[in-house]
């Protein structure tokens, strides 16, 4: 189901869309969102695109008072949901194989990047540095959420938003400078 043709999938009622009945509504988009998860994350996890995806579900029903405005902050949250259960599944993995089977997180270029081959720490500082970038600029991580993890284009975050692509943009790159600060700090603290 595409995401224009399906209604419930926008703003829903004036309380919000609750996340069992926007899940069923947009589970091929939120299966490819866990599939782009994954292949950031690391081919070689054993972890499967359906099990990641069911573990998020699993998550979002479990918070029953959580109610969405929107598709896109539902979307943000399932990818923060997947993230986080990522992040977990590497650091549970590398502790089983002691240095194996992680990835390494790009911060450089035009586009944040994960390669294949680095290590699950990278992950989990990265995921660590969104978490503080929340915190101080909650719209800013919403961004890099949108954009790097569910795979939005700019220029529909742009429209999501109400304001300009160049915006978004100059946004993007504030996003990617605090996160890239951020990874540095907690590297050399």
């Amino acid at each position: 189901m595409s995401r224009e043709s399906d209604p419930s999938a926008h703003a829903g009622d004036p309380g919000g869309e609750r996340s069992p009945a926007l899940f069923s509504a947009l589970y091929a988009e939120l299966h490819a969102l866990a599939e782009r998860q994954l292949r950031r994350a690391a081919p070689e996890f054993t972890l499967s695109t359906t099990t990641l995806l069911h573990e998020a579900y699993l998550d979002l029903s479990a918070r029953s008072d959580l109610t969405f405005p929107d598709r896109p902050r539902f979307m943000a949250y399932a990818a923060r949901a997947m993230r986080g259960i990522v992040i977990d599944y590497a650091r549970r993995s590398r502790a089983q194989k002691r240095g194996g089977g992680a990835f390494e997180i790009t911060l450089t270029g035009d586009e944040l990047a994960a390669a294949n081959g680095g290590n699950a720490e990278e992950l989990a500082r990265l995921g660590d540095a969104l978490d503080e970038l929340a915190q101080l600029e909650p719209s800013l991580a919403e961004l890099v959420d949108l954009h790097f993890f569910c795979g939005f284009p700019l220029t529909e975050i742009a429209e999501l938003r109400s304001v300009s692509e160049r915006t978004v943009q100059r946004d993007w790159r504030k996003a990617r400078m605090l996160l890239h600060h951020a990874m540095l700090d907690d590297e050399s603290g």
